[in-house]
């Protein structure tokens, strides 16, 4: 397999780098596994421009027993969350060696984002499990991976990580909008800086999404609620709609980033206060992060992508509390895998040794190069 040197870095990325990106959201869906060819077209005035080709995109959902175990990994001791680590590593692995084998696939990297336990920036404190040792053992690729800690170190959020994607790879829209566990918006901005305008981007996250909607679905035995049809045939709480949007977080500037530990200590608790239907609390949250995604946009093209932007009655709602905006649902392949893609991608920017954490989107006191390598190979 060609490996890329420090010497030879700048002439294979114009070639072609090809990278698995790995995403396993909060909300738990499931993996996801995109293959990417990057190419660095240094022909081009933007400073070199990054072309992508999605050459095989896939999803599995996780067996019960693992997915069990990454929901209640915060409440493990330190043994089984170590051990949980170690297997879902070599899970990982696996699942890319068979990925690799069913497509005739043979990358050169893999990235992998792992799964969420703990995001505690402010106490610079964030934890992904998913052990690159094991998922380059077991599929025989060097592996990127723990992308957020270096951020967090230098005073960052360590989210939202993909905005440099939408810099890079969506610079056609004026916002880049993903519905995911959590929602969270990327744009470009002007800064002065020295008597200069300076583009920087701009991104945070906004509020929960389908870490809330999917949560309630699951209790009745559902892992969503597909096209948001329960939610439309529910009714607003107009008094919990009104204490969602005082809750303090949203009256935080930026960067600012989101967690399970607030959703689970402010958001849960007081929609369960409530006694309402599945319905009325899916309908109620829909209307909630409508009205908060409205806050944030002016006007102009919003790229929608993740697994909100597949249910029907939130993306109505979102357009009716912004209609001064166009929001693009593009093809299924970008909606369902832009995150593993832009993992992909940050894993490209590793390999190239170009940053891929932004201050101006973390908050961290400069750009970081932020990832592990583990090494697949090894001397007999």
């Amino acid at each position: 397999m060609e490996r890329f040197t420090s010497t030879g870095i700048a002439y294979d990325i114009e070639k072609g780098i090809d990278i698995i990106g790995l995403m396993s959201g909060t909300s738990l869906d499931g993996l996801d596994i995109c293959h990417v060819r990057f190419r660095l077209d240094c022909s081009r005035k933007r400073e070199g421009e990054w072309k992508y080709e999605i050459l095989k995109a896939e999803d599995e959902c996780y067996p019960a027993e693992l997915k069990e175990k990454l929901a209640t990994a915060q409440n493990m001791t330190a043994e089984e969350y170590a051990l949980l680590n170690s297997d879902y590593g070599i899970y990982l692995g696996q699942r890319v060696k068979a990925f690799m084998e069913r497509n005739g696939a043979r990358p050169h990297y893999i990235a992998s984002h792992g799964s969420t336990v703990f995001h505690q920036p402010a106490i610079r404190f964030t934890s992904q499990i998913g052990s690159g040792a094991g998922i380059a053992v077991e599929s025989g690729v060097d592996c990127i991976c723990d992308f957020r800690t270096t951020d967090v170190a230098l005073h960052g959020q360590g989210a939202p990580l993909v905005p440099i994607g939408d810099r890079h790879l969506f610079y056609e829209y004026d916002y880049c909008l993903n519905l995911g566990g959590f929602s969270n918006i990327s744009s470009e901005a002007v800064e002065e800086r020295n008597g200069k305008n300076v583009a920087i981007r701009v991104a945070y996250d906004i509020s929960p999404v389908n870490y809330v909607l999917n949560r309630y679905t699951r209790s009745i035995g559902k892992d969503y609620d597909k096209d948001g049809l329960m939610a439309r045939s529910g009714k607003i709480c107009r008094e919990l709609l009104q204490r969602l949007n005082s809750l303090d977080f949203y009256t935080l500037s930026g960067p600012k980033s989101l967690g399970r530990e607030w959703v689970e200590s402010e958001v849960l608790p007081l929609i369960d206060s409530y006694n309402l239907s599945i319905e009325d609390k899916l309908c109620t949250f829909c209307e909630h992060v409508a009205m908060q995604i409205s806050r944030h946009i002016k006007s102009g093209k919003v790229l929608l992508t993740g697994g909100g932007a597949l249910n029907l009655y939130l993306v109505e709602r979102m357009q009716a509390n912004a209609p001064q905006c166009r929001y693009v649902v593009p093809d299924r392949q970008t909606v369902n895998f832009k995150e593993a893609l832009i993992f992909a991608f940050l894993g490209a920017l590793y390999i190239a040794d170009m940053p891929n954490c932004m201050s101006s989107v973390t908050g961290a006191s400069y750009n970081c190069i932020g990832g592990a390598l583990y090494k697949a190979g090894g001397y007999r």
